[in-house]
C-alpha cells in the first residue's frame, strides 16, 4: 500500500486528488495538509511513502515546504502545480532543486477534456515516485569530483561537433547538474529532449539558464546550432538537426507514444554526424531512445547512460545499457566532467 499526503491550499483541490487516489486500491491518503507549514509537521507522524505538493500556498509555500522536509524526513515529494502561472512554474523548479522528484500539472475537475489524461498521469507518478530512494538534503549543495576515472579519460574524443541528451522522469534535476558543472569555455551545441507536461518547458528552460553559464533556449526550426548553447525540443514537436548544423523540427506522429522523442533525436543526430556525436540518456521511465543511442555508437559516437545508483526511474538508460549502447555508464557529476573535457576540433 502506498502511503499519499497531500499539501494544498485548496479545499477542493484537496478533495479532487482524494477521489483521484481512492479510484486505485494501492494508494492510502494517510494525511492532507493545507500548506507548507503544516506539512513539514505532519510528514513526520504519518510518515508518507510520497507526498504531493502544491506550491501556492499560505505561510509556507511549496518550495520552502519541499527544502525542509528533505532535511527532516526526507520522502519523494511530487509537485502538482497549475503549468500556465509563472510564478508556479518558476517555483515548481526551485522545488525540484530543493529535493522534489517529479512535477505534474495539477489535473483539471471532472468534465474538463483533459481530466482523465491529467488523473492517469498523476496516479502513474505516484506510484512511480513512491519506489524512489531519496536523501536527507543539506545546504552544502552539489559537489563535483576531481576527475572521472583514468580508464575513461583516456578514451575521451576531441573531434565531437554535437551532444545529444535524453531524458524524462527525473530529468530536470539531473540536467541541472549536469549543465551547470560543465566547465567554462565548453563550446559544444547541445540539443535535449525533456519529456515534461505541457505547459512547464519555458519555466524549465528559464530555470536553467539562471544555473549554468550556457545559454540555454527553446530550438527554431532553421537556426543554425552554435557553440555553448543548448537546444531543448518544443512541446509537440521532435528535435532533428541536419549535416550543417541546423535545427530541424517536425510534427511527425509520435513516436513509442512521445513526442518530442529521444528517439528521433538521436537517429537523426547519428545519420547527420555518426562518429563525430556524442548520445547521452538519463533518468526516465521507459524505453524511448535506447535502441537509437546503439544506432549512435555503431556509427561510432561516443554514448553515454547515467548510472542506476544515480537515477530516479532507470528504464531508459536500463534498457540503452542491456542493448550495450552506452560505452560509458556514469553518474550526472561524472557526465558533467567527461563533457567537460571532450572537445571539437575546429
Amino acid at each position: 500500500m502506498i502511503r499519499v499526503l497531500i499539501v494544498d491550499d485548496s479545499p477542493v483541490s484537496r478533495e479532487y486528488l482524494k477521489h483521484i487516489f481512492s479510484t486505485d486500491d494501492n494508494i492510502s491518503v494517510v494525511g492532507v495538509a493545507k500548506d507548507g507549514k503544516e506539512a513539514v509537521s505532519l510528514v513526520q507522524t504519518v510518515r508518507p511513502d510520497v507526498v504531493t505538493m502544491d506550491i501556492q500556498m499560505p505561510r509556507m509555500d511549496g518550495y520552502e515546504a519541499t527544502r525542509r522536509i528533505m532535511e527532516v524526513y526526507p520522502v519523494p515529494i511530487v509537485v502538482v502545480s497549475t503549468s500556465m502561472i509563472p510564478e508556479q512554474v518558476e517555483n515548481t523548479f526551485r522545488a525540484i532543486k530543493a529535493g522534489a522528484v517529479a512535477a505534474v500539472e495539477k489535473p483539471r475537475g471532472p468534465g474538463h477534456p483533459d481530466s482523465e489524461r491529467m488523473a492517469a498521469k498523476v496516479l502513474q507518478t505516484v506510484r512511480l515516485m513512491s519506489e524512489v530512494k531519496v536523501v536527507r538534503r543539506f545546504a552544502s549543495g552539489n559537489k563535483m569530483p576531481e576527475s572521472v576515472s583514468e580508464k575513461i579519460r583516456a578514451d575521451i574524443r576531441q573531434d565531437i561537433k554535437i551532444a545529444a541528451i535524453g531524458a524524462s522522469t527525473g530529468g530536470p534535476p539531473v540536467l541541472r547538474t549536469v549543465l551547470s558543472n560543465l566547465t567554462e569555455g565548453f563550446s559544444i551545441p547541445i540539443l535535449v529532449v525533456q519529456h515534461i507536461a505541457p505547459g512547464f518547458l519555458q519555466g524549465m528552460v528559464e530555470w536553467l539558464g539562471k544555473e549554468t553559464r550556457l545559454n540555454v533556449k527553446i530550438s527554431e526550426h532553421g537556426e543554425r546550432v552554435r557553440g555553448g548553447y543548448v537546444y531543448f525540443a518544443p512541446d509537440g514537436y521532435h528535435l532533428g538537426i541536419s549535416g550543417k548544423g541546423e535545427i530541424r523540427l517536425s510534427g511527425d506522429a509520435p513516436i513509442n507514444g512521445l513526442q518530442p522523442s529521444v528517439s528521433y533525436l538521436f537517429r537523426s543526430v547519428a545519420d547527420s554526424f555518426g562518429p563525430r556525436a556524442l548520445g547521452v540518456i538519463l533518468t526516465g521511465m521507459g524505453k524511448d531512445g535506447a535502441s537509437e543511442l546503439k544506432t549512435m555508437r555503431d556509427k561510432g559516437a561516443v554514448t553515454v547512460a547515467q548510472s542506476k545508483e544515480s537515477s530516479v526511474v532507470h528504464g531508459m538508460p536500463g534498457e540503452a545499457i542491456r542493448l550495450d549502447a552506452a560505452e560509458h555508464i556514469l553518474s550526472p557529476e561524472d557526465i558533467a566532467d567527461f563533457l567537460s573535457k571532450v572537445r571539437s576540433e575546429n
